[in-house]
């Protein structure tokens, strides 16, 4: 099990849930425009956010930004410290930075530690496949073991000057070896891990890339908060990576849709029926297995597992509980799931 820091409220490793992060793409310096974005994404199950502070006039506003933020902001850092210790000062509740890309080296490294030890807020080291020391390189190449050894030496300079809570993030825009690292880390050590594969893609293809390489990691039981790293819109990140926790099994607060492949047999239209039942019962917070079955001849077998569900027929279909015939239905099939799943939510709710 991985140590565990607080960012904020937000507890991450040692056994705490996984968390959700994303980043803002407005302008810092802007902070009600900012805060808008965060509490959007907020709305939308993000649990810690991060927002670039590079300019003075970013690390002013994120005084603003972490007072009103309803969940703890994280500045990321490049470059210059002393935007570092701004944001530290200005209350941010985590920093993320690379100890060796910034300026004024090891003795800038000591004064972001004692700001650090002096607020008391933990600091992410991260290190991606574009950031590698050319010595590691020249080593190992681009690989997961030069991502992991660079973040552990970053580390271990940072807690030279007596920080200890780190988290460490290593990320390749190739699923593959940001797993490599991922495991790697896992190891060596038991810092706690954020985990994502960068610069994913667009919405359409980075949700793949993301699924398989988070969702190995989150299967090997690696992974401690977690970011979809998306083009575009922040908001899907948040719900791609809150589908990815729900696929990996690790959260289990919602109404989870079967749905048949669907052949020659089936009777009812199978993908819009589990749709309008997907939207009905977003805001169920019980978990329910329901199940839409396109007939009738192996749908309750095959749907064993699910709480709840129906089977097409002919003529309506059949309402079946556990794999068992309950009723048949000779109206709306998709209400008559709905009504059922709500039942079943309010009588699990009551107990």
């Amino acid at each position: 099990m991985t140590r565990q820091v607080h960012i904020g409220s937000v507890a991450v490793g040692g056994g705490a849930p996984i968390s959700v992060q994303s980043m803002t793409n407005t302008d810092t310096a802007d902070a009600q425009a900012t805060l808008r974005q965060i509490r959007r994404l907020a709305a939308a199950g993000c649990e810690i956010i991060r927002v670039t502070v590079n300019t003075p006039e970013a690390a002013v506003a994120a005084k603003t930004i972490a007072a009103e933020s309803p969940i703890p902001v994280v500045a990321d850092i490049h470059f210059d410290y002393r935007l570092a210790i701004a944001a530290i000062e200005a209350g941010c509740h985590k920093i993320r930075v690379n100890p060796g890309n910034l300026s004024g080296g090891e003795a800038a490294v000591r004064e972001v530690a004692a700001a650090l030890k002096d607020h008391r807020i933990p600091v992410r080291v991260g290190v991606n496949g574009g950031s590698l020391e050319k010595d590691l390189v020249a080593k190992y190449g681009v690989t997961g073991r030069a991502l992991a050894e660079s973040a552990l030496k970053e580390a271990a300079l940072l807690e030279k000057y007596g920080v200890e809570d780190i988290v460490v993030a290593v990320k390749a825009s190739d699923a593959r070896r940001t797993v490599e690292a991922c495991r790697e880390i896992a190891r060596l050590t038991d810092y706690p891990q954020h985990i994502g594969v960068t610069e994913a893609g667009t919405t359409e293809t980075g949700r793949i890339k993301s699924a398989v390489g988070l969702g190995a990691l989150l299967m090997d039981g690696i992974g401690d908060t977690m970011r979809v790293s998306l083009s575009g819109d922040p908001q899907p990140e948040v719900e791609t990576a809150i589908e990815i926790l729900r696929a990996a099994g690790l959260r289990r607060d919602f109404v989870d849709i079967t749905s048949c492949p669907t052949c020659g047999r089936a009777c009812i239209d199978v993908e819009a029926i589990a749709k309008r039942v997907r939207e009905a019962t977003r805001d169920i917070r019980e978990p329910i297995r329901a199940a839409v079955m396109g007939c009738v001849v192996n749908g309750p077998g095959e749907s064993k597992d699910a709480d709840i569900g129906v089977a097409g027929g002919k003529e309506g279909g059949a309402l079946f509980v556990k794999g068992e015939y309950a009723s048949s239905v000779k109206g709306d099939l998709a209400e008559a799931l709905i009504e059922g799943i709500r039942a079943l939510a309010a009588e699990r709710g009551a107990n």
